[in-house]
């Protein structure tokens, strides 16, 4: 793997998700993250937060919010909305329980490619200010600008694109 692919910082994170009693004959309950806490709590992964009519809430597990140099006008374009967001990825699973994390992200892009996976559950949720500082830093201690260069299209030639004869006869 090549440096450039490494992150450079990795930010551990809690995931907590809902479980929410569904008012349909086909599914018996509605899944989606709602949240990421700082760092990983000292908690066994699914264990429950609250419980409501209906509604559980559920320490889902731990990921890391992974850095790289290369995206950071990706973070400070999200910083930039004025209500920054962190993108949790539920994934199928078959184990005990239906979805596992999959993956934690504060790249608006990244986060959008998940969901092209038709069976991943993502949900953008608010970035907590303890990210928020800690993303902010890596971004003025690792952004370059990279100045926009618009590329001039060469002339066409209209001779490229004319008809030729071939000598075989065939045209």
């Amino acid at each position: 793997m090549s440096p450039a692919a490494l992150p450079l910082l990795r930010i551990p994170v809690g995931v907590v998700v809902e479980r929410r009693r569904a008012d349909s004959p086909w599914i018996d309950f509605v899944w989606r993250g709602i949240g990421v806490l700082p760092d990983e709590p000292e908690m066994t992964p699914w264990t429950i937060i609250r419980e409501e009519e209906g509604t559980t809430l559920f320490y889902a597990g731990s990921a890391t919010v992974d850095l790289y140099r290369s995206e950071t006008a990706r973070y400070r374009d999200n910083l930039a909305t004025g209500a920054p967001s962190i993108w949790v990825v539920l994934i199928p699973s078959e184990g005990t329980w239906p979805y596992a994390v999959g993956a934690v992200t504060a790249d608006p892009a990244e986060g959008e490619a998940f969901t092209e996976a038709g069976a991943n559950l993502v949900e953008a949720v608010p970035m907590p200010e303890a990210l928020h500082r800690a993303i902010e830093n890596f971004i003025a201690e690792h952004h370059v600008e990279v100045e926009f260069v618009k590329r001039e299209r060469g002339r066409a030639n209209p001779e490229a694109l004319a008809r030729r004869h071939h000598e075989g006869g065939h045209e």
